[in-house]
This record gives structure tokens, sequence and C-alpha cells, in this order.
């Protein structure tokens, strides 16, 4: 893996963990599309990814 730059590092620094490597959350590291969120905050909204377990509601 290569180095990072100063300002490669300061665009990415939500991104990077405790050994200064890129971590995704770990609902988004299996996911295709480019809608990555960082790996220290919960999923806040994702219009791609669907729950098996949600529930239907009907309006």
């Amino acid at each position: 893996m290569a180095r990072m730059g100063k300002k490669e590092k300061w665009l990415w620094v939500f991104f990077l963990n405790d050994k200064n490597r890129i971590q995704y959350n770990d609902q988004c590291k299996k996911c295709v599309y480019d809608c990555k969120q960082r790996f220290r905050c919960r999923i806040v909204w994702c219009g791609k990814y669907y729950s098996k377990r949600r529930k239907w509601v009907e309006v």
C-alpha cells in the first residue's frame, strides 16, 4: 500500500483508523456503491441499503 501525502491524508482524515489506513463502516465494506460512510459512526442513511428485517409500512 502506498503512503499518503499530507494533502491526501487531510482529505481522508475521517476514514483513517489508528493505523492510518482507510476503513469504512462494516455494512459499507460489502456494498458495491460509492456512498461509503466512515467507520466511527452508525449508518446515518443509505438509500441503496435495505435490511432484511425492515418493516414495510403501507400508507
